[in-house]
């Protein structure tokens, strides 16, 4: 087991680039599936989970080919299908979360598409519903092995285009019918559809493959089935939830740092929400730049004088991947917020580890909490925590980097998971972190 050693407290200064999208990959590397023609990926963030779905596809036959750091090609021209049923494949696919997206592409492809009960982040229940109405919805007959948690549908004779509406605008379910309908016969259209950037992306690549596909960006999208798709060059957008990550970063450590290259509009509302914190970000051509905050950062309060909530929502609202990292920059500001996760009815209990920390913090209910800003007149006391998922991780080691003392975090594949090699790029604006094994 590994553990990182940090002594905080410490000002970094520098420029950091943000690694791809991770839940774009997940999505695109999927989408390699749908053809027998090679696709070239370019940006794919070299972290355990998409290492392990890459490893996965290879195990499904898929032929991979690394250009280089982050590039690769694939070909699925002798996909073997039956490594589907084999113990194997359970044990492989039940380690991530993400191997659920295959599903829609083997269906398609295929006529049929199997699936454990997928892992991940333990953050709260993560239904799968949406998914699996929407294969029933394109005809596929759909079982489930309550024994194994082994889940399955079949379509031998093909999937058929059908008018849906979805119960949530679930980013992976929508990924997944999406991927499922463009080889369906006939037209699809998916109302109360995910319009994430990532989202968007794969819809771009699977149009550049010959998909036909219009409504991208909205909560509408209509899909008119093809026969067959071919391949594509794809270069995966620099991860959002990163750079939130690195803005998080300089706030709490009031450090000077330019975040490079961060695609501006694909941002959405994410600069605002820091903003409202009282966190300045500059926009420079491509890039955000942090200036150090010497003198903190002091929350707005609502037009009537009511304290600040921040809150998830599908987008365009925020995302909730950030809702973590607000609510450990919050515990420094000037000021109190309100944080209410709405999504997930697990991800806010991380907050004991800050409040062993020092923070003020109150966690009213599974999805919401209240932060009283110390506004740096007290300063956060190192600690030895563990990482319970990914955004709360880089939470903590967030807390950690700007507490005083020396910290451990331990279970760090967690933050592994979703970032990559973070403890040499924190080296290298000047952060004091190791990597130990325990």
């Amino acid at each position: 087991m590994e553990v990182f050693k940090i002594e905080g407290g410490v000002h970094l200064k520098g420029e950091v680039i943000p690694q791809g999208a991770k839940n774009e990959a997940l999505q695109i590397l999927c989408a390699v599936l749908l053809t027998p023609e090679k696709i070239t990926i370019n940006n794919i963030p070299d972290i355990i989970d998409i290492n392990k779905l890459i490893t996965l596809l290879g195990n499904l036959g898929v032929k991979i080919e690394k250009l280089g750091h982050g590039s690769y090609t694939f070909q699925s021209d002798e996909v073997n299908v039956g490594y589907l049923e084999t113990e194997a494949f359970k044990k492989e696919g039940g380690s991530l979360r993400g191997s659920i997206m295959i599903v829609g592409p083997l269906l398609a492809r295929f006529g049929k598409g199997y699936i454990p009960k997928p892992g991940g982040d333990k953050i709260g229940r993560r239904r799968l519903d949406t998914h699996f109405e929407g294969f029933i919805n394109l005809g596929a007959k759909f079982r489930y092995n309550r024994e194994d948690h082994f889940y399955g549908v079949e379509a031998p004779d093909g999937l058929v285009g059908a008018d849906m509406l979805l119960d949530e605008a679930s980013v992976t379910g929508t990924a997944n019918i999406v991927m499922a309908a463009v080889l369906a016969k006939g037209k699809t259209t998916v109302y109360n559809a995910a319009c994430e950037p990532y989202l968007q992306q794969l819809c771009k690549m699977l149009n550049s493959m010959g998909a036909n596909i219009t409504g991208v960006g909205s909560n509408l999208l209509t899909i008119e089935g093809v026969e067959k798709l071919g391949g594509c060059v794809h270069r995966i957008l620099p991860d959002m939830i990163e750079i939130g990550s690195w803005i998080g970063l300089a706030a709490m450590t009031r450090s000077e740092i330019t975040i490079k290259d961060v695609s501006w509009e694909n941002l959405g509302v994410i600069p605002s929400v820091f903003r409202k914190l009282g966190i300045t970000l500059e926009k420079r051509g491509d890039d955000i730049y942090i200036p150090e905050h010497k003198d903190g950062y002091e929350v707005k309060t609502d037009i009537d004088g009511s304290i600040l909530t921040i809150a998830d929502a599908p987008w365009p609202g925020f995302t909730p991947d950030l809702l973590s990292i607000i609510l450990v920059v919050a515990t420094q500001a000037k000021g109190d917020v309100l944080i209410h996760q709405k999504m997930f009815e697990s991800r806010l209990f991380f907050v004991d580890k800050l409040i062993d920390m020092g923070a003020k913090i109150m966690l009213c209910d599974p999805h919401r909490a209240v932060v009283i800003g110390h506004d740096f007149k007290s300063v956060l006391k190192a600690t030895t925590m563990s990482s319970p998922d990914i955004r709360a991780g880089i939470s903590l080691l967030i807390a950690a980097l700007s507490a005083k003392g020396t910290s451990t975090i331990q279970n760090i594949e967690q933050i592994d998971r979703g970032y990559e090699r973070i403890d040499e790029r924190l080296r290298a604006i000047g952060a004091k972190i190791v990597r130990e094994k325990q």
